[in-house]
């Protein structure tokens, strides 16, 4: 079962970052799943399955947002991996 999340933000907002409403949606959801990756709290495996997209898309995200691969560690990663396969 899917869960939605609403968050609320001026037009303007996206309209700064030249945006329409889908792409500033799914930045977002971009953002939020790199930073849960960041911080330790998710898989990338995890990350890749909630976005819809490859594992090896997901890591180019890291690149694009500037996030290493192994900011928590190849050891902590690879567990994280395993509980969620």
């Amino acid at each position: 079962m899917e869960q939605n999340i609403s968050v609320n933000y001026p037009e303007s907002l996206a309209s700064s970052l030249k945006m329409n409403s889908s792409e500033f949606s799914n930045e977002m959801k971009n953002i939020s799943l790199v930073k849960l990756y960041e911080i330790g709290r998710i898989s990338s495996t995890l990350a890749s399955k909630v976005l819809k997209i490859t594992r090896l898309d997901f890591l180019d995200l890291l690149q694009k947002y500037k996030v290493s691969y192994f900011a928590n560690g190849l050891e902590s990663e690879l567990e994280n991996d395993f509980a969620n396969a």
